[in-house]
């Protein structure tokens, strides 16, 4: 791919040379600078380009200029490069123009002049706004590619995984693709080796599982210490934002994810309600701004690792997984939650062959023209509803209750009903899922009538309730009936509701046999060992707060290490 461009935009000379020089002194070695005086010279400039084919990452343009204002330009270049990222300097005065501007155009970022020192107010927002368009536009030739059949869920699992964890790969289905064949005698492999896995600079994978495909890329699947101030399992918001804030105060810490980080907020294609970011972001990007944080800070993330077991090792918490375990003087549990199984005849087996628990962001494109079905009525199915209606010929929202208005976001509700392509089924329910090697029909029921109609569907994603998975934590952490974690004051609520629980939900006491005290706010009836987001009992289950209570275990943490 051509070098790409960044297109600067000022009828000012001097502010003009000033911002090119400033965006040429850091990104001058990865991309092209060219300069422009007007709207006008830029429409034509940026016309040249994409006869050439050439890519533009980012448009930065003032917005008062002669002749056509900063944000006249911007929405042609929205209409003319839909993937350039825009940036738009302005006055104080024009902040309004500009939040407008976010909402009608898309404009990406606004920054007020002057941007002095650059350093501060200029390269950072810069570097998100380069960073988000490259993960976007990858260098094919470094990309992963896979090759497999669309109806395979280890295929399925495998995409997944990749596009969770940022790495680029290029998908060829052995059904669609002629250059699927060509590889596949390349290799030497055939269908049964599927899916294969090619590496850059590495082995050919054949079927190969989440942790060999993990070793291959290259990425972290085992611990480097043998002891750390604190484990964290769980890489989702809870986690990673626990991760930052240990490891920011000098505490050594490791995160142990199974998957990818961002826990089922990663799969989110949009987060509009989170706070700082008022066009709402991916939760692919949040997890990958909180990552990069957490490691910029010296925090490692072992992937890739599915826990079994939490052990008290005197004062030390050992986190087992298959072939080791972690040593920890403190733990954080951030598991979050998974969806709850459909139970429906024929659905098991159709599993990863058009049948999905959540949804990734990218799947989307893979339902072009298809009618999808979406059963849930939380935010996390309304989002997915709406990011598949960008591809799909229809969405239908299976919806168990009388009303989407009492389980889902004002702005969501709003967005659902008044789109062309996204059908709401109240009182409805999903009872029979058939198919011949893949999903091809649904059987609805109304669930005042008993009715039943049968519909053909390719696609089925499901994101029904929450189910903490905490059975790994073995006897000594108290739970709940539903598998929820009971923390601090709880311990003791739930003790005095239900004596028979005495025996387990003691208040959590110092280590070595000191005086007992009382379990501290996050902590779990295991001294050491705290919880954090949605696998807490009475969390708010949403990111917002998963964030809030993974950076205040930390706090906890700090004060549990103090008492050994």
């Amino acid at each position: 791919m051509s070098r790409a461009t960044i297109v600067t935009v000022d009828d000012d000379p001097m502010v003009s040379a000033a911002i090119a020089r400033d965006l040429r002194s850091r990104y001058g070695g990865d991309y092209r600078i060219v300069r422009a005086s007007s709207g006008a010279e830029a429409v034509e400039v940026m016309r040249r380009l994409l006869l050439r084919d050439e890519p533009i990452a980012l448009v930065c343009a003032d917005q008062r200029m002669p002749g056509m204002s900063g944000i006249e330009l911007l929405a042609h270049v929205r209409e003319q490069v839909p993937d350039a990222k825009l940036l738009l300097l302005t006055a104080y005065a024009d902040t309004d123009v500009a939040i407008t501007a976010i909402n009608e155009i898309g404009l990406d970022h606004y920054l007020l002049k002057p941007w002095d020192p650059p350093e501060e107010r200029l390269y950072p927002v810069v570097d998100d706004l380069l960073g988000d368009w490259r993960r976007a536009h990858p260098e094919h030739t470094s990309d992963v590619r896979v090759v497999g059949h669309r109806w395979s869920e280890r295929s399925h699992d495998l995409k997944t995984f990749l596009a969770r964890n940022h790495v680029p790969y290029r998908w060829f289905d052995v059904e669609r693709d002629e250059e699927a064949a060509r590889l596949l005698g390349l290799a030497d492999a055939t269908t049964a080796d599927l899916p294969l896995v090619l590496v850059p600079d590495g082995e050919t994978l054949r079927a190969p599982t989440i942790l060999e495909l993990a070793a291959a890329l290259g990425l972290r699947t085992t611990a480097e210490r043998e002891l750390y101030d604190v484990c964290i399992v769980g890489g989702g918001p809870a986690g990673l934002a626990a991760a930052v804030y240990a490891a920011s105060e000098g505490l050594s810490t490791v995160v142990v994810e199974q998957s990818a980080p961002g826990g089922q907020a990663g799969q989110s294609a949009s987060i509009e309600n989170y706070l700082g970011f008022p066009r709402g972001l991916s939760g692919a990007d949040l997890a990958g701004r909180a990552l990069a944080q957490a490691r910029r800070f010296g925090a490692e993330l072992v992937l890739a690792r599915d826990v079994v077991a939490l052990e008290a090792r005197g004062p030390v918490r050992a986190v087992r997984f298959d072939g080791g375990d972690i040593e920890a003087r403190a733990v954080i549990v951030a598991t979050g939650v998974s969806y709850r199984t459909l139970e429906a005849e024929g659905l098991p087996e159709l599993i990863g062959r058009g049948v999905y628990y959540g949804a990734n962001a990218s799947e989307a494109s893979q339902c072009q023209d298809d009618e999808v079905y979406v059963v849930g009525a939380a935010n996390s199915a309304g989002q997915a509803a709406l990011n598949l209606a960008r591809f799909a010929a229809r969405v239908h929202l299976v919806v168990r209750g009388a009303g989407i208005e009492e389980t889902m976001s004002e702005y969501l509700v709003e967005r659902i009903l008044a789109s062309e392509t996204i059908e709401v089924h109240l009182r409805s329910e999903v009872v029979a899922a058939a198919g011949d090697g893949h999903l091809e029909r649904l059987t609805l029921a109304d669930r005042d009538t008993g009715e039943r109609v049968e519909v053909e569907a390719s696609w089925l994603f499901i994101f029904i309730g929450a189910s903490p998975r905490t059975d790994w934590l073995g006897d000594e952490i108290v739970r709940d009936d539903k598998g929820f974690i009971v923390t601090g004051n709880d311990l003791k609520v739930m003790e005095a509701a239900d004596p028979s629980r005495a025996g387990a939900a003691v208040p959590a006491g110092a280590a070595g046999g000191a005086a007992v005290r009382a379990p501290f706010a996050l902590e779990t009836s295991l001294p050491g060992v705290f919880a954090a987001g949605d696998v807490r009992l009475d969390s708010m289950k949403r990111v917002a707060s998963a964030v809030g209570e993974g950076a205040m275990s930390v706090y906890f943490v700090h004060r549990y290490l103090a008492t050994i």
